[in-house]
């Protein structure tokens, strides 16, 4: 299949595009489960950090209740020790894959807070916080000495021995808001501050602690951007660390690459790079980049997972919900839209830790 016509969508503060956008708000709301659950598509496998991904769409579109009951699926999913499976397959855990990860347990965190600042509403804060409470120190539970956290353990709870640059910052950013929680409620947790420094302190300043055991994953785009995308680097350490790889991650007319020796863009990721932008400050950089993404969305609203432009066609032949999710974020960031548009443009807390630039 070949990429269809070029089409563009340029946002701007107060533009958000409600009618535009109801298709692909319409298309996660007809692919969520009655029990709140929301599969990549219809007939594939739930995630927990890609079904919050979507969920946070569903908040920025209005459609309270439905985010609300994404949430508690997650409540009522919950294991004791406060974990999440890494795969589910009709509403159950898939035992092929016997592992938890630990970006996907934090998660949670992020997406009860964004749906807090849209929704303003105490009582689901409260009735979510022991959920987010139980996730956040299972992950922590896997914080080593010099402050990265292990990507994952093993059925039993034992550590799989390494740690992720793109999972430790979306964790920095989930105790970020889980800190806020807490204290929203009056509950500070002194602790989860202090293991989100050390957790700041090993992504800016000790880059050994992480792909110990493997190949370096810098070749994607994610490491380089979900640094900033959370908050770890601001200001002109995060201006100067797009600007010394743009050019090997970003196609003109076409996207953010996965990886940067590969010729295929993804949806979502130009759509969270266009967040990292907006956090940098770069905010007509940011717009144009998702103007260039129209054109990678279905007559039915879903988007496409991506397009391989050496082929030109488009790749998998997937439109995952959560494409659909980061579509919305970004375009909520770019309008300024709801209250919750800010929370990807940086941290409002501070480590206490200098920031470098490297």
């Amino acid at each position: 299949m070949t990429a269809p016509s070029v089409q563009t969508m340029r946002l701007s503060g107060g533009s958000y595009p409600d009618s535009w956008l109801r298709p692909t708000v319409d298309f996660i709301l007809n692919t969520q489960k009655p029990s709140g659950e929301i599969p990549w598509f219809e007939g594939g496998h739930t995630d927990p950090w890609d079904h919050t991904e979507a969920a946070m769409a569903l908040s920025i579109a209005g459609e309270m209740d439905a985010a609300e009951r994404a949430y508690f699926w997650l409540s009522d999913t919950q294991l004791v020790d406060g974990s999440w499976w890494a795969c589910y397959r009709g509403g159950q855990p898939d035992r092929s894959v016997e592992r938890r990860e630990t970006n996907y347990i934090a998660y949670i965190a992020t997406g009860v807070w964004h749906h807090f600042l849209i929704a303003q509403d105490a009582l689901f804060l409260e009735r979510l916080f022991p959920v987010v409470v139980r996730a956040l120190e299972f992950v922590l539970r896997y914080q080593g000495p010099e402050g990265e956290i292990d990507w994952a353990v093993d059925s039993l709870g034992a550590p799989l021995g390494d740690a992720l640059v793109t999972g430790c910052s979306s964790i920095y950013k989930s105790l970020e808001c889980g800190i806020l929680i807490a204290d929203q409620l009056g509950q500070k947790r002194d602790h989860w501050e202090n293991a989100r420094s050390r957790l700041g302190e090993a992504l800016r300043h000790k880059p050994a602690r992480f792909d110990r055991t493997w190949e370096s994953k810098s070749r994607y785009a994610m490491d380089w951007f979900y640094p900033i995308l959370t908050g770890v680097f601001e200001g002109e350490a995060a201006q100067q660390r797009l600007s010394n790889r743009w050019s090997e991650f970003v196609e003109p007319g076409i996207g953010c690459r996965c990886e940067n020796h590969q010729p295929w863009a993804t949806v979502a990721e130009s759509c969270e790079l266009t967040l990292a932008l907006l956090a940098a400050g770069q905010r007509e950089q940011a717009a144009e980049l998702f103007s260039w993404l129209a054109q990678w969305r279905d007559n039915d609203g879903a988007w496409w997972t991506g397009y391989q432009f050496a082929e030109r066609t488009l790749w998998p032949l997937e439109k995952p919900t959560w494409t659909a999710g980061a579509v919305l974020l970004a375009a909520d960031a770019l309008t300024e839209h709801t209250a919750a548009c800010r929370l990807f443009m940086g941290s409002t807390l501070n480590d206490s830790l200098e920031i470098s630039s490297t």
